[in-house]
């Protein structure tokens, strides 16, 4: 039996995503209400926290603003002061760039929910990762945050 099937263009490319910044009321229920059915969730900023340390040699801390995309994705970046770039380097695929804030907190966050969700076999984790991959290949340092994380 034959069967044809038709096919559309992805959402990725007829659609561009949104990230929407988390009011500082609404980011104590960020991380339960976006991972909470996601085995071990709540280690997962702080294994974002240390994909940023491991990249980015001048990255000492500091605050993070939350972000929702509209396709479901969560994430989180540092707070930006300033136009200033964020150099990156990759010690395991020998790749490193230069980006915003959000696109290293995007860059953190792809690893971590990378390694999570193969550390848990969560369904649910991986959809994390293709939400906010989608989103990542829309944005303006998408080459720089793909080099990084291939």
């Amino acid at each position: 039996m034959n069967m044809h099937f038709e096919l559309s263009t992805p959402p990725s490319q007829s659609t561009t995503l949104t990230a929407t910044v988390v009011p500082s009321n609404q980011r104590s229920r960020f991380w339960p209400q976006h991972f909470g059915s996601i085995p071990q969730w709540l280690i997962l900023e702080a294994h974002v926290f240390g994909w940023l340390d491991r990249l980015c040699a001048d990255y000492h801390g500091g605050s993070w603003d939350f972000y929702t995309l509209d396709n479901g994705g969560a994430f989180i970046a540092p707070e930006a002061d300033s136009d200033k770039k964020w150099s990156l380097f990759n010690t395991l695929n020998g790749n490193g760039a230069d980006m915003s804030a959000e696109a290293a907190g995007i860059t953190a966050c792809l690893m971590a929910y990378s390694h999570h969700a193969c550390r848990t076999e969560s369904e649910a984790m991986t959809n994390h990762f293709y939400r906010l991959r989608e989103y990542a290949l829309h944005h303006p340092d998408s080459r720089a945050i793909f080099a990084l994380i291939d």
